[in-house]
């Protein structure tokens, strides 16, 4: 059996009432005569969204074929024992032309009681942001359930919930539970859960293409819902330069932020995890015994388990990207 390498995915690009032209305007990918593209979905192990082999000679096998037959070389062998065949995260490019539903996601306990699947806690790396440009988080104070029907059914929502203004680089990082909505006027990469469960909110009145509201899932949300406060719903971090510098690091994937300006030994073998990288800006090469691959900003690639040892070689200064294992 041949040895794996660095692995790209075919994008699938999803229309969106509230997308925009920037996935292909900023990150330069091609989704085609899409007229609102809202996502392009990096890495997928969604059931019917099953990510495709784009480079080299496993192209036109999906995520789940190569899970099956590498298991652990692929995706690690603590990640295979725990997942099995489904890959535990989704990578995605959001572009928010226009204001996104308010939503919760539930937890892992909750949607397998309800959904038979896993919950969706997951993170926003903000990579370009319109001046004062805006997203929800959370609540303004903390409260009770009580509290807040009150304020739902007297159509006051808005006046509750919590709005940040967001620039390139920011973090913010979505536990399960948490009420979140990106602004118009972002672009956001998103690592998350494997899942698609959302209970949508509020959504602005809004009417699909043939003048019907949105489905509100208001009593599915009541469950899910924290209505408690952190003390800061930005995460704040010192990138340095050809360091790797942890950002998020939860039960479900850790993220780190890599500035480069010269060539970096990346050494995993106690690790026991696949590693993504999602470029940020400029290009990379990923150096790896027996070839090479080359990440450009909007790109992202995954680095099986079983290559220990590379390198990222930076072409040129201003290199940027985000490192994502499980």
């Amino acid at each position: 059996m041949k040895n794996l390498y660095p692995l790209k995915f075919t994008p699938q690009y999803l229309d969106k009432i509230w997308g925009g032209q920037k996935i292909k305007t900023q990150l330069g990918k091609d989704f085609g005569n899409l007229p609102n593209c809202g996502e392009s979905w990096e890495v997928s192990g969604v059931q019917d969204h099953v990510s495709v082999v784009a480079n080299g000679f496993l192209a036109g096998n999906t995520l789940e074929e190569l899970i099956e037959i590498y298991m652990g070389e692929l995706v690690g062998d603590r990640v295979y024992d725990k997942f099995g065949v489904e890959f535990p995260l989704l990578i995605k490019f959001i572009d928010a032309n226009d204001d996104l539903s308010v939503q919760v996601h539930p937890d892992d306990k909750l949607s397998k009681k309800r959904h038979q699947a896993f919950g969706k806690t997951e993170m926003w790396y903000v990579l370009q942001a319109d001046p004062g440009a805006k997203l929800n988080l959370g609540f303004k104070e903390e409260m009770t359930r009580e509290q807040y029907l009150e304020k739902f059914e007297a159509g006051q929502l808005m006046d509750i919930l919590n709005f940040e203004e967001v620039n390139a680089g920011d973090v913010l990082f979505m536990p399960a539970g948490r009420v979140h909505a990106i602004g118009r006027g972002v672009l956001v990469a998103e690592i998350q859960q494997t899942s698609d469960v959302t209970y949508r909110i509020y959504d602005y009145d809004r009417k699909d293409s043939e003048g019907n509201s949105r489905e509100l899932h208001t009593e599915l949300a009541l469950d899910a819902i924290d209505f408690t406060v952190p003390d800061s719903y930005k995460t704040t971090y010192e990138a340095k330069k050809n360091e790797s510098v942890e950002v998020v690091k939860c039960d479900y994937f850790t993220t780190n932020i890599l500035e480069l300006d010269k060539k970096l030994e990346c050494d995993m073998h106690k690790l026991d995890s696949f590693v993504l990288y999602i470029g940020v800006e400029g290009v990379c090469d990923i150096e790896y015994p027996g070839g090479k691959e080359t990440l450009k900003q909007g790109e992202t690639i995954l680095v099986p388990a079983a290559l220990e040892q590379y390198f990222l070689a930076p072409q040129g200064a201003g290199v940027k990207l985000l490192e994502v294992h499980v």
